[in-house]
């Protein structure tokens, strides 16, 4: 199994590996591929960076897109110890009946100081200073953030929202300034081969990082974690070989028009340049979201549920080999079903299996929780439900879920 790490860069003890995401994270595990959602576009027309010809270099695109990259910097106070020597006295004697006496090194706090223990990467998308950055690298309490611009400005950042299921955050810089920032491209239009360039704080040392790579692969699909205990599932990613490494997570991948197609969010550790990015329609939803409602509103059905395979139908002697079986959680008060919920509502249960959303067969292709996204609050919705053994259209009407 490969090791895909977040990446941004975490110190001491708050230390973050790199796996599958660019400021820390490592990629953990493969799934299945997935289409890339399409959207429009937005926020081109009024971007502050003119959108280059196509024609345009390398050089002359980062030349205009590098001043709405910034380098996120994580401070916190961190303990500051002392030594020092303490007297021991022996009460063996030498030969003589004497006594001798050492020194034995000691440490002691005397304080503490602010100190830089990591950094990532974001980009602003507004010219009122909102900011994009991924959710692991603004993922610590009792820590400062603060952004730093390509001409060395620095400023506070306040984290605004932190989405519950994507590895995104945005961020908002309150300065009496208009900000230069980027434009989204169209999902639609990536192309297997195309050049992309990225650019980001790379090991936190090194602000305004470029490379260059292409589109590696389209809709893949990873499980993606810090080498430690958190980990979370990613579905619809950009591959690209632009080398992505520790401090890039939240820094832009931009086309050859200079507009942002993805979010580079992780690597794959012992590999030769294999990155990953969460496409740009979602990540732009989530900003869309916040600067409309001041919050992520997504959309809530309130199920938990079980991926139905072959392997799985099998063993349970079921009839069919696809379908998600709606269960508890690991613990008694996950309950399948949460109460109050528009699944509980419809009459949903426990051990229910949800066929089909709107004529859309369950099958593994795509996640449930990825086809709601595309859904909005107050929409309804048909799924096609296996309930005792009799198949029946069930219509939902989604609710705003709980952003915690």
């Amino acid at each position: 199994m490969k090791n895909i790490q977040l990446v941004h860069i975490a110190s001491v003890s708050f230390i973050v590996s790199a796996v599958v995401f660019a400021g820390g994270y490592f990629l953990l595990q493969h799934k299945n591929l997935l289409p890339v959602v399409q959207t429009e576009p937005v926020l081109s027309e009024t971007a502050t960076i003119d959108t280059p010809p196509t024609n345009t270099t390398v050089p002359d695109i980062v030349e205009q897109v590098i001043p709405a990259v910034v380098s996120i910097s994580i401070s916190a106070d961190v303990p500051v110890f002392e030594q020092y020597y303490e007297d021991f006295w022996s009460p063996f004697g030498d030969f003589f009946g004497n006594g001798f006496g050492f020194q034995v090194p000691r440490q002691r706090q005397i304080g503490t100081e602010r100190q830089e223990i990591g950094g990532g990467t974001g980009f602003f998308v507004s010219a009122d200073g909102y900011l994009i950055t991924n959710k692991h690298v603004v993922d610590q309490e009792g820590v400062e953030y603060t952004a730093v611009t390509q001409d060395g400005e620095t400023y506070n950042v306040e984290v605004v929202a932190k989405d519950p299921s994507l590895d995104v955050a945005i961020l908002k810089i309150d300065a009496d300034t208009d900000f230069p920032f980027l434009a989204f491209a169209e999902t639609e239009n990536i192309r297997l081969g195309e050049t992309v360039v990225a650019i980001g704080n790379a090991l936190a040392e090194f602000p305004n990082s470029v490379s260059v790579g292409v589109v590696s692969g389209l809709s893949r699909d990873i499980i993606a974690g810090d080498g430690f205990r958190f980990r979370e599932s990613l579905e619809g990613l950009i591959q690209t070989d632009a080398a992505i490494n520790r401090g890039n997570s939240g820094g832009p991948l931009l086309n050859l028009n200079g507009e942002v197609i993805g979010v580079n969010v992780a690597m794959a550790g012992g590999s030769e340049n294999i990155g990953f990015a969460l496409p740009s329609d979602v990540v732009r939803s989530v900003y869309e979201s916040v600067a409309e409602h001041g919050e992520i509103v997504r959309p809530f059905l309130g199920v938990r549920y079980l991926q139905i395979t072959e392997e799985i139908a099998e063993r349970n002697n079921l009839d069919i080999d696809y379908g998600v079986l709606i269960v508890r959680g690991e613990t008694r008060g996950d309950l399948a079903v949460i109460p109050g919920s528009p699944a509980d509502k419809a009459g949903l249960t426990e051990n229910d299996i949800i066929l089909e959303i709107d004529g859309q067969k369950l099958d593994g292709s795509k996640s449930l929780a990825a086809l709601l996204r595309t859904y909005g609050v107050g929409d309804k919705i048909t799924l096609k439900v296996l309930q005792d053994g009799d198949e029946k259209d069930v219509e939902v009407e989604l609710e705003k879920a709980k952003n915690d």
